[in-house]
């Protein structure tokens, strides 16, 4: 259970696909200006991840190593293609303002890489967590980013206003500079806080020894 947990959590910080990895980052400039967007993208990339991930260890001794990277592909195009049809049938608005974006999520960099890194090498549980944890950082940081975007950008959180009418909003915030700004300032920040936490580990382990 707890190697479960480590490879969820690796997700979710010390391999999260945008503060750490820096990948994916065209939708998380593109999309979360508002936290709606953000969480809708963010959670249509956790399940694609997800489930890609549990296709690709399934079948993962079944495919021949020279065509593996358009299986991979097509399990995620048809992975995609049910997400878009879900947003479309039943959140039409929502389709409406990711269409573009969900398209782009079959090559999305982090969902193949997983695919290839992981999965491809690891039973179906593990597989399923370390998509799950992957999907989750990618999810927390769209929704993390969308919050602060709107609320300085339009004095809002999910529509609600929350500064009240006076605020004179910054708007660059929901612009693509404010976003671009915002991500590479988090960027930078986790690197500092992961490099804390490494020396901080190394000193440990040379104590105990």
């Amino acid at each position: 259970m707890k190697n479960l947990w480590d490879i969820f959590y690796k997700g979710l910080f010390d391999q999260n696909p945008i503060f750490r990895l820096a990948l994916s980052l065209c939708p998380a400039l593109a999309v979360t200006s508002t936290v709606t967007n953000a969480l809708a993208m963010g959670l249509s990339v956790m399940f694609v991840i997800t489930a890609n991930n549990v296709v690709v260890s399934i079948f993962r001794k079944l495919v021949n190593p020279k065509v593996r990277v358009p299986v991979y592909i097509t399990s995620i195009a048809t992975i995609v293609t049910v997400v878009i049809f879900t947003l479309q049938a039943y959140f039409p608005l929502l389709y409406k303002e990711l269409y573009l974006y969900l398209n782009l999520i079959v090559v999305f960099a982090i969902i193949l890489a997983r695919a290839e890194v992981f999965a491809a090498k690891n039973s179906i549980i593990p597989s399923f967590f370390d998509g799950l944890g992957m999907g989750a950082g990618f999810t927390g940081a769209m929704v993390f980013i969308g919050v602060i975007r709107e609320l300085f950008g339009a004095g809002t959180i999910m529509g609600i206003q929350v500064l009240g009418a006076s605020y004179d909003p910054a708007l660059i915030m929901i612009l693509p500079p404010g976003g671009f700004i915002l991500i590479g300032l988090m960027i930078a920040s986790f690197n500092l806080i992961g490099e804390y936490q490494d020396k901080a580990k190394a000193a440990k382990q040379g104590s105990e020894a």
